[in-house]
């Protein structure tokens, strides 16, 4: 899983009405400065990008990746380099979605895709799973998020709202494809992502063992539809 939080912007939907960020919409309370520029209202949208979208703007999303990257120009030219390759060996599975969250410009992203009984399966994946997952598999109902990138402050602030803009985009992979559970693989070492995803309704998996568990520095995470 890559959980990312870009220097950029921010998150989640529908464009304001016009006459200004102060003027309440009809129908609609004001928001309270607490929440003002965290709600669903801010400005922000998410939308799924074609095959053909992708592929047009993955130098956007090369650079969405560098940039949460950290380290120096050269860290980040790796760090691009590899998500790509990453990003174009999965978007050839079946099924595979990529959401994006954008304004005027692209903010944030998403994407997984879903995995079957049979596979193929994703980075070993099919010795980390219990059996009540390789069920859910094998019904079609079992989905991959491999990748979240958000800003900073969608770890910090609202994780638990289900606007937060990273539970948006992963709950709209879901519900795209009538998945029942999420899954992902997480390096047991990489306590910030741990602490980030469980803050977006992650969990360990915790059902029951993996039939060929596979000792290791990966641990399976699921989330609920």
């Amino acid at each position: 899983m890559t959980v990312n939080a870009p220097v950029r912007p921010t998150s989640t939907e529908p464009r304001r009405q016009q006459g200004g960020p102060d003027r309440p919409t009809a129908g609609r309370p004001r928001p309270t400065s607490r929440e003002r520029g965290s709600s669903p209202h801010a400005g922000e949208r998410v939308r799924p990008l074609s095959r053909r979208q992708i592929e047009d703007r993955l130098p956007e999303l090369g650079d969405l990746y560098a940039e949460t990257a950290g380290g120096s120009p050269w860290a980040w030219n790796q760090a691009r380099v590899a998500f790509l390759r990453r990003l174009a060996a999965d978007v050839q599975r079946p099924g595979f979605e990529l959401l994006i969250a954008e304004t005027t410009t692209l903010i944030g992203c998403a994407h997984g895709f879903p995995v079957s009984g049979d596979g193929p399966w994703w980075e070993g994946l099919d010795g980390h799973l219990s059996g009540s997952l390789l069920s859910l598999a094998a019904a079609g109902r079992l989905f991959v998020v491999s990748g979240i990138l958000v800003p900073p402050r969608v770890r910090r602030q609202y994780q638990n709202r289900a606007w937060n803009l990273a539970r948006r985009l992963q709950q709209r992979l879901l519900t795209d494809h009538g998945a029942a559970v999420g899954v992902t693989l997480l390096n047991r070492s990489d306590v910030e992502t741990f602490e980030a995803l469980r803050s977006w309704g992650w969990r360990y998996d915790t059902d029951d063992t993996p039939p060929t568990c596979r000792p290791g520095r990966f641990r399976v995470l699921v989330l609920g539809a």
